[in-house]
Parts: structure tokens; C-alpha cells; sequence
């Protein structure tokens, strides 16, 4: 399943050479095919059992957004604009003190102290706006706690709390950071083609029930959108993605994004989430739109 983001976020070539054939000429698509398997199979082998995947199987890594919306948010399409283009305006004190660290405490046992973020880049991270227009009003801030799905299963953790003008429950920012991801056992892969093999943009979240994987994939203006698939073992899925339905003719060059869901035969559970391209765990993100 795919939602596209209908967001152009960057131009990749002056204006002069918008008007650029889209079209591509490359291998057969089964040779293409064959490429982005043998890629994820190198991918896998080289995680499967590593130190690598050992180090992120002992972290703090999150599996859904780090920022949590209040009860039945939004109450218009002003506020949802709002939150949109991060525009807050702090009616208040931010906390200036908070402890050095924080604790992660899984449901299944086990724990880890990691560095607190405190008030001010908790708040400067869900409100970068500031601009004209819609804004939420953040009337109080405490720390407190609350429960995030992580690559080691629930758990609860620190999050500041900001309380909004209008709701009765908060919205909700975790406050540790994830764990330094481990060194790749293999590095990125050679330029390919991007209708063979391309890098993801991002980790969005996995499904309630473990069994599906939302993340995000660039696209151009002239073609049919990103693919994404999953090589799985009983260490890893590793995800390829590259972009289908390449059109010849001219085009504006800009960088689209698209959610895509990607099923998976069982739950993620532990394993290591990877991106084909790259050889490394998928990149989470917090995404406002």
C-alpha cells in the first residue's frame, strides 16, 4: 500500500534543465530483479549473526513516532495545519532543569539508562514554525513518561508532556534519544540505477501487529511511484526499493515522497530492520504531515 505525500521537497537541477527526459534505458527488468535480490541476500548474510546486529539488539530503538498526539486530535483543520508546519507558541516557562539521563523499562524485562533531552530541544524539535498562520498554544510542560513500541518491544519511557490549549490530554514528545546505531558489517552499494535499487528516506513505524513495515521512498515527477520489497531471514528483513514506471519526455526534476507499507510473512519482532542500498538499519524519523 502506498499514500503518496504529494510534497516536492527539494529541486535537483537549476531551473534552465527542469525540462529533462525521464526515460531509462537500462537492463531487462528480471536482470534488475535479480540485481536487488542478490544485493538484499549480500545485505542479510552479512547481518545475520554479526557483532553488529548483536549491538542493536541490545538498544533503544524506536518503532513508532516519537511525538504523540493528543486524544482525538485534531479539533479543525486549523489546529491540523498548525501541527502541520510546527507553528507553537509557548504561553509559559519551559523547564530548565531535568535529569542527566533517563530510563527505558521494557515490558518483558530489562532496561537502560541513555541521556535526557531536556524541555527546550524537546520543544524546539515539534516547534520549528513559527510563521503566520494556525498555531497551537502550549500552556504547561512536565516530564513524565509514556509507552512507545521499540525494536525490543514496548517499553515505557521518559517524554515530556505539553499540555495544549483546547485538549485534555497531551501532546507527548519522547524524551531520549535512540541508540548510535552499529557499524555496518557491509558497506552501501555501488550507483545503480534507481528503477534497480534506490536508498529509503525513512522508517515510519510498524504495524500494531508486528507483521507490516511503513516507510518513506523518494520518487520523481515521471514515473509510477517507488516499490518496496522485503527480503526476510530469522535475523532480518531487509528492504529494496527502487522506483517503477519510468516515462520518457520532459519533466520538472524534483524529489517526491510516498509512504509505502510493506507485509511481512511474520512479526518483526527482533530483527534487524535494513535497508538494501545502504547495507545499514533503516533510519527512523518523526514526519508531521
Amino acid at each position: 500500500m502506498r499514500t503518496h505525500v504529494a510534497r516536492a521537497v527539494g529541486l535537483l537541477v537549476p531551473f534552465a534543465l527542469l525540462l529533462a527526459g525521464c526515460g531509462s534505458e537500462h537492463g531487462s527488468s528480471r536482470a534488475q530483479t535479480r540485481e536487488s535480490e542478490s544485493r538484499a541476500r549480500k545485505v542479510a548474510d552479512a547481518w545475520d549473526g554479526s557483532r553488529a546486529a548483536e549491538v542493536w539488539r541490545a538498544g533503544y530503538y524506536p518503532m513508532a513516532d516519537v511525538v504523540q498526539l493528543p486524544d482525538n486530535a485534531f479539533r479543525d483543520e486549523d489546529d491540523k495545519e498548525a501541527y502541520g508546519n510546527q507553528n507553537f507558541v509557548l504561553d509559559g516557562e519551559l523547564p530548565t532543569t531535568s535529569p542527566e539521563k533517563g530510563k527505558v523499562e521494557w515490558r518483558s524485562g530489562g532496561s537502560l539508562a541513555l541521556p535526557l533531552m531536556d524541555a527546550r530541544r524537546a520543544y524546539d524539535s515539534v516547534a520549528r514554525g513559527g510563521g503566520d498562520g494556525p498555531h497551537l498554544t502550549v500552556t504547561k510542560v512536565k516530564l513524565g513518561t509514556t509507552s512507545l513500541v521499540t525494536s525490543r518491544g514496548p517499553a515505557t519511557v521518559p517524554a515530556w508532556l505539553f499540555t495544549l490549549k483546547g485538549y485534555d490530554t497531551p501532546l507527548k514528545r519522547v524524551a531520549i534519544e535512540p541508540s548510535e546505531l552499529p557499524e555496518s558489517p557491509i558497506g552501501p552499494a555501488r550507483e545503480t540505477p534507481m528503477d534497480t535499487l534506490m536508498p529509503l528516506e525513512q522508517f515510519i513505524k510498524a504495524g500494531p501487529d508486528g507483521r507490516s513495515v511503513t516507510v518513506l521512498a523518494g520518487h520523481g515527477a515521471c514515473d509510477d511511484g517507488p516499490a518496496v520489497h522485503a527480503l526476510e531471514t530469522d535475523g532480518s528483513v531487509v528492504l529494496s526499493a527502487a522506483i517503477v514506471g519510468s516515462n520518457d519526455g520532459p519533466c520538472t526534476a524534483q524529489l517526491l515522497m510516498e509512504k509505502v507499507t510493506v507485509k511481512l510473512e511474520r512479526e518483526l519482532g527482533d530483527r534487524v530492520l535494513l535497508d538494501a542500498f545502504t547495507g545499514a538499519p533503516v533510519k527512523h524519523g518523526h514526519r508531521t504531515t
